[in-house]
């Protein structure tokens, strides 16, 4: 059931927010900046309103979305560094003293709760309204391109994220332990998704029986990303084929399977608008769905820059 709470609860510990969360912090700048009470519109109709037990505000379960983002950390670790980073716990609205989430809970959240397709346009239009409101909306310019987004919903490729995400924990592992580069399984340089997944898994399983090596924070963290990857992968592709992407053009000799982010931006580089499509639109044909986006947040359009297309 979903539950309403404005207000940070009473604690007698709240004091300790004045004395280590400064004024000017990011994350106290950042929540004083924005009303993220919009976020509960956006989600209501994927909860009961009345029956069940109450749910984790929608609020706080976006902001930790926010600070995963932002930090770049797996929904474990991130789970575990809001439980003692007092910074964190002002920034969710909860007490100093209070318990955080299990991060199967967020999980479930982002998986399952932020499935409206118009919330990158209410992301959007929310940005350019704080940004007139502090007056930084002065350009009548604005630069329109496409981006090129493979399936799976990255802009990297399944196997590309598995592989960076996999160097990046070889890397911090070398940095303690040189001689482990002796006992890591033999790396897989090919073009097959199983097979990367195979590697990572191999990997991770060579790591969790170096004990030594999996008490350092940095390798934890880094392990937890690799697998909340596997997972995820393995999630989009419980359904074999994807329904929703298209075979498109970069060039007249090169394709990709996916999608196209029709995108509008400011001269000072602030997104006003986007349009996502199947990957084998033209890029010029959304120019007017793009203009009219943003006049609508609040872009006064005079002028429009775009490449040939």
């Amino acid at each position: 059931m979903l539950h309403f709470q404005d207000e940070l609860d009473v604690s007698p510990y709240s004091e300790l927010y004045d004395i280590l969360v400064k004024e000017d912090h990011f994350l106290r700048k950042l929540n004083n900046l924005v009303d993220f009470s919009f976020i509960v519109d956006e989600v209501r109709e994927n909860y009961c309103l009345d029956d069940g037990r109450n749910a984790v505000s929608p609020i706080q379960m976006f902001k930790y979305l926010l600070l995963k983002v932002i930090y770049d950390l797996s929904d474990r670790d991130l789970v575990a560094r809001a439980h003692t980073d007092l910074s964190f716990k002002y920034f969710l609205g909860i007490a100093p003293e209070a318990n955080v989430i299990h991060s199967s809970t967020l999980t479930k959240f982002r998986r399952l709760r932020l499935k409206d397709e118009t919330l990158l346009d209410m992301l959007i239009g929310k940005s350019i309204d704080i940004a007139s409101q502090l007056g930084l909306m002065k350009s009548t310019t604005i630069i329109v391109d496409v981006t090129h987004t493979k399936s799976a919903y990255n802009a990297k490729s399944p196997i590309e994220i598995l592989r960076d995400r996999s160097k990046n924990l070889r890397k911090k592992v070398y940095q303690i332990d040189a001689s482990m580069k002796d006992k890591m399984p033999p790396k897989y340089n090919g073009s097959e998704w199983e097979q990367e997944l195979a590697y990572s898994n191999a990997l991770l399983h060579q790591l969790k029986e170096q004990s030594t090596l999996v008490a350092v924070a940095s390798i934890q963290e880094s392990m937890n990303l690799l697998e909340e990857t596997i997972s995820d992968d393995l999630e989009h592709r419980k359904s074999l084929v994807d329904q929703d992407a298209r075979i498109g053009h970069k060039t007249s000799d090169t394709s990709f399977f996916g999608y196209k982010t029709h995108i509008a931006m400011d001269d000072n580089r602030l997104v006003t608008a986007a349009v996502v499509t199947t990957g084998e639109k033209s890029d010029g044909k959304y120019l007017s769905d793009l203009v009219e986006k943003s006049k609508a947040n609040g872009v006064n359009v005079q002028t429009i820059l775009g490449d040939a297309a």
